[in-house]
């Protein structure tokens, strides 16, 4: 697992950008690890072109996530570890044998396509493609319609 840490921890480092969300971001001079997502959390994550979920939920002492799409409604299954950087949270793990590398930053982001605002921005290296999308959890959840 080292070596998913350093690039991961590079990707935790700027993503709003390459999400194209806007936000201000305080990384802490002095790197204290990112602590708004406790560990314990569901975090839910959403993109859209291609659509696509990702739950991350704990589950004894690791994390599983289940990441679903219109060609996989009932989702795949796979264990995650978990990484906390400085300015954000990261999770990596194997679905069907290729590496996912999920990484979260704090955010205002919108989908696109409803009028809903999410407090983080996600991307996904997922394989050979990346993923951008938008996260909450119960504690932070969306602003906006339920049901857009």
């Amino acid at each position: 697992m080292k070596s998913i840490i350093k690039p991961l921890h590079i990707a935790l480092c700027g993503l709003s950008a390459l999400a194209g969300c806007s936000a201000e971001q305080d990384i802490d001079p002095d790197g204290q690890i990112f602590t708004s997502i406790a560990s314990e959390t569901e975090i839910t994550l959403l993109g859209t072109e291609p659509f696509w979920g990702i739950e991350v939920s704990p589950h004894g002492g690791t994390h599983l996530a289940r990441y679903t799409s219109p060609e996989n409604s009932e989702g795949t299954i796979f264990e995650v570890e978990r990484f906390a950087g400085n300015n954000g949270l990261g999770f990596s793990g194997n679905m069907n044998g290729r590496l996912v590398q999920i990484a979260i930053t704090p955010g205002a982001c919108s989908d696109g396509m409803s009028d809903r605002t999410y407090p983080y921005t996600a991307t996904v290296a997922f394989g050979d493609a990346t993923l951008f999308g938008c996260g909450y959890t119960g504690d932070e959840p969306f602003e906006g319609e339920a049901t857009p």
